[in-house]
């Protein structure tokens, strides 16, 4: 916008310059040429009065000489006896046909000379006669000041047009700088930086924008806000029934269902204690682990599976662990990528009948890990809708919270989530997740063997949907 305004402004200005400095121009040069034909006419008048009382050659010699326009005047008198050349005083620069013509048609006239011009007036004599006064006007006269009036207008010219540059180049700057610190404000806003703000300045139009910006950033924050009280709301209620519940389990007694009841009544609490602390904090926080935050993806999977693994036994599925020789690093939280984990395998324990093989394969590729967890169920009619937030597959209560997390999750980590067919029968979620730095190898082998069935016992089922 800063060049076009300079632009728009130079092209006005220099047709201006151009309309108007042209025809100055052309006028000084007409100005020059008229005062120097107008002193010749009034040198030529000087020498009318002798002319009038007297014509002797002698006479008129002196006056000329007077005059000081010897070289630069001369009086052509009628001819007289056998001799031409003495009707001529000074030096001579008009043809006899211009002298003639003037005397025919008694009116002054110029004639194009070498060097020059030369003016001819006519004179009448007191013979009735007609004498003719020829005045030289050389070209450096008729051109007199013309070079320095056009210097001055080619200067006045430039003047204008590179102060109209300037004053174009300011208001543009004006108009620019807050339309940059707008978008730029914008783009901070967008990249998570709540405090982004717009400085309300510039033209009307401009300060009405950033009115509006800063309204509207103000008003993000207090939605945020007031999402994080909430978040922070629901969870603390969930203590009380938490309390509850722990009570109860450890009355249960011995036992490994009663010891996996503990277990997962303590990492709820665990759970909700993150919940809330996260939520009470001053700014959001996203899946994305920072610059050296984040974790090993195959540690991660490892560590869950064994967690999962016990409910499986109980469960009579059949399951493995497979891939995953390699360590991998990807930018994403600890806790943030178990809990991604818990929300998948959740969904094959809640969504498959017990009994239900599944299979969680971890593949390594050059700039990526991918997590499959495949299971032998009914499978997912609809994908899309088993990742909208809210809406869920529509049939068998899921909300659809736990994929969407994931998904989430997988974003901001510059990964993706893909949902499909598995070769079990059932449904195949896949988990991308981008590498964070160079992996190295750990170990080679594969953790998880196919188990056998054992009677079911009772088991607490972490929320995956």
């Amino acid at each position: 916008m800063r060049w076009a305004l300079v632009k728009v402004s130079l092209a006005v200005t220099a047709m201006v310059v151009v309309a108007f400095a042209v025809p100055l121009g052309l006028a000084v040069r007409e100005l020059a040429r008229d005062r120097a034909f107008s002193n010749a006419e009034r040198e030529a008048a000087a020498v009318a009065p002798a002319l009038s009382i007297t014509t002797d050659r002698d006479e008129l010699e002196r006056v000329v000489a007077s005059a000081g326009m010897d070289d630069g005047m001369a009086v052509h008198l009628p001819a007289t006896g056998t001799d031409p050349v003495r009707s001529h005083i000074g030096q001579r620069r008009a043809t006899d046909e211009d002298i003639a013509a003037v005397r025919r048609v008694g009116r002054a006239s110029s004639t194009e000379v070498r060097g020059g011009s030369a003016l001819l007036q006519p004179i009448a004599l007191s013979s009735g006669e007609i004498a003719v006064v020829e005045v030289y006007v050389p070209e450096s006269e008729v051109t007199n000041g013309v070079g320095t009036a056009w210097a001055v207008l080619a200067a006045v010219g430039v003047a204008l047009i590179v102060g109209s540059v300037a004053v174009a180049d300011r208001l543009g700057v004006r108009m620019v700088r807050p339309a940059r610190r707008l978008a730029e404000g914008a783009q901070d806003l967008g990249e998570g930086k709540l405090t982004a703000r717009v400085p309300e300045e510039g033209p009307p139009e401009l300060r009405r924008a950033a009115v509006a910006f800063n309204s509207m950033a103000d008003q993000v924050v207090q939605l945020l806000d007031n999402e994080r009280e909430l978040a922070a709301d629901l969870s603390h209620r969930l203590r009380t029934p938490l309390t509850v519940l722990r009570l109860n389990a450890a009355s249960l007694g011995d036992g490994p269902a009663a010891d996996q009841t503990r277990a997962a009544v303590e990492q709820l609490e665990r759970e909700i204690d993150g919940i809330i602390r996260t939520a009470r904090e001053a700014k959001p926080q996203t899946g994305a682990a920072g610059p050296g935050t984040g974790c090993d993806a195959m540690e991660v999977v490892r560590e869950r599976m064994g967690f999962w693994s016990a409910l499986a036994e109980d469960q009579g599925r059949e399951w493995r662990l497979a891939g995953g020789d390699r360590a991998a690093r990807v930018p994403v939280a600890p806790a943030d990528l178990a809990a991604a984990l818990d929300a998948l395998l959740g969904n094959v324990f809640q969504h498959t009948p017990e009994g239900t093989a599944f299979v969680v394969d971890v593949c390594e590729g050059e700039d990526a890990v991918t997590v499959r967890v495949s299971d032998a169920g009914p499978g997912i009619t609809d994908p899309e809708a088993a990742v909208a937030r809210g809406r869920g597959s529509g049939t068998d209560g899921s909300t659809g919270l736990g994929l969407d997390i994931v998904r989430r999750l997988a974003e901001s980590a510059g990964g993706s989530l893909r949902i499909g067919h598995s070769a079990l029968g059932g449904t195949e979620v896949r988990l991308r997740l981008r590498l964070d730095g160079r992996t190295a190898p750990v170990r080679r082998g594969q953790r998880g063997t196919v188990r056998r069935r054992r009677p079911l016992r009772r088991a607490v089922v972490t929320e995956g949907s």
